[in-house]
Parts: structure tokens; sequence; C-alpha cells
């Protein structure tokens, strides 16, 4: 991982909503530890047949929101705005967004438990520089994901800030491989952590993250249908009238990802 998750940026962050308060720490661990009890992965990594009921999909959690806001007008090009800016913009704030969130659950996300990173019957290899596949635990995917999108966001030749700096040709792509790859995790969030995440009372960030997201990517065709096929249920019920919950959101509205967050310096 990155180091410090907890010291990413989220001032706009759609993560910066804190959880419900009230629950103390011992609360809170006792809860996790309940259900990790009851989700055990056998020693291939899979969940056994028993536990694969996909709990995230059960009506009582996918309304959950931090915000009812309409994801689908938040997510349009504004006018007077470049279009690499907002990409740039947006695909930078998700990056910290889904680290964040990954952040939480990441101590039950181990080798022992995700022996491989998988969604559903999906199964995702990491392909190094030279293009070599790599398979690799789950923490150790997401650990090559974090590190290799934070290389790229930080470079000033894919992710200019400077007045005058011109977007490489291949950004476009760089973004779709990026938001492949932040997709991924969101989707291991979802199949293998949701219990945990559940516990800590997070799925209504995790939900309005996940919304945001795929409206954004549907917006510029950033994600390849195929790719996210395997979640194609959840991004039903959860996407459906403009990504709103439908019941009224939990907390306080927040905005979106706007593109001042990546202006360049003038």
């Amino acid at each position: 991982m990155l180091g410090d998750h907890s010291s990413l940026p989220t001032d706009r962050a759609l993560l910066s909503q804190p959880p419900k308060t009230g629950l103390s720490c011992k609360m809170v661990l006792q809860a996790v530890g309940k259900v990790l009890r009851k989700s055990k992965a056998k020693p291939n990594g899979k969940k056994p047949a028993a536990e694969e009921k996909k709990m995230y999909l059960e009506p009582e959690y996918t309304k959950s929101r931090i915000t009812d806001v309409g994801f689908k007008e938040l997510v349009v090009l504004p006018r007077e705005i470049d279009l690499n800016e907002w990409l740039a913009s947006n695909t930078t704030t998700f990056f910290h967004h889904v680290n964040l969130q990954y952040s939480t659950i990441s101590e039950f996300c181990t080798g022992e438990a995700c022996q491989t990173m998988a969604v559903c019957n999906t199964q995702y290899y990491w392909y190094d520089e030279r293009g070599k596949k790599v398979k690799c635990t789950a923490p150790q995917y997401v650990d090559f994901v974090m590190s290799s999108v934070q290389k790229l966001v930080t470079d000033e030749d894919v992710f200019p800030t400077k007045y005058g700096r011109e977007f490489p040709s291949s950004f476009e792509s760089l973004v779709k491989k990026i938001c492949k790859y932040l997709f991924h995790v969101l989707a291991h969030i979802y199949w293998s952590h949701f219990k945990e995440t559940l516990a800590l009372e997070l799925h209504g960030h995790l939900n309005t993250l996940y919304v945001h997201f795929i409206l954004f990517a549907r917006e510029f065709n950033l994600l390849d249908p195929k790719d996210t096929a395997v979640m194609d249920d959840l991004t039903e019920v959860l996407c459906s009238g403009g990504g709103r919950s439908g019941g009224g959101g939990e907390g306080a509205s927040s905005g979106g990802a706007g593109a001042q967050n990546h202006g360049k310096e003038r």
C-alpha cells in the first residue's frame, strides 16, 4: 500500500462523511470478529458455497448512501472545462477514494484469506512492466494497483498541473487503464469484504463511491462492459434512476470531484 492510507486528502472525498458515531472500539471489533468467524475462506481462497449469497444485493443494504445527490447529472462535463482536466481531476479523486475505502478493510484482506484476486468466478492477474502475468494474492494485487496508479497521477508528464503543460496523447487510454484497476478493487471489496464493511457501517460510503465511479466511467466510456459484467447485478440495482437511493441518503450531501482538484497552476 501507499504507506499511511489515512493521510490521503479527503476534503472533497465521498468518504469524508464520518461513519456513525456512538460505537465504541470494542463494539466494532466484536462485530467484525463475529462476521469473520462466519465468513472464513477455504484454503484455495474461495468462499464456501453457502457463503456465496450476495449480501450486498439485499435491498436493506443497496438503498444505503451517504448522499442522495443525482450523480448522473454531477458527472457531466461542465461547460468551459477542458475534457482532459475533468478526467484528470476525477480520476485522481477516485483513486484516493478507492484507496481509502480499501484501507478500512485491508487488515482483513490477507494473503491467507484472499489467496487470489477473485470476484465471483473471475480471477485477476497482474502484468508487470514486461507484460509477464503475475499470479498474486488479493492484497498483493491491490498493492500493485495503488503503487502503479500513484506513480501515474503524480507524474507531471502524465497528469500535468503546471500551466502550459499538455496532456500526453495516450492520456485517455491511461485513464481507462486506471479505471479498470480501480474497478477490480471495488469489486473485490464487495465480493470478499462486504460483511466487514457492513460491520463497520461503511456500506453507505462504499455504495455511494461505486455509483459515482460507475456513472462517471459510463459518461466517458472509460470501462469496457465486458470487464464490468461480473458486477452487472449490483450496477443495475445501484445505478438505476441516476444513482439515487430512492429512499433518502444517510448523512449530508457531498460535492463531486471538481476540476479545481487538479487545476493547473497559473
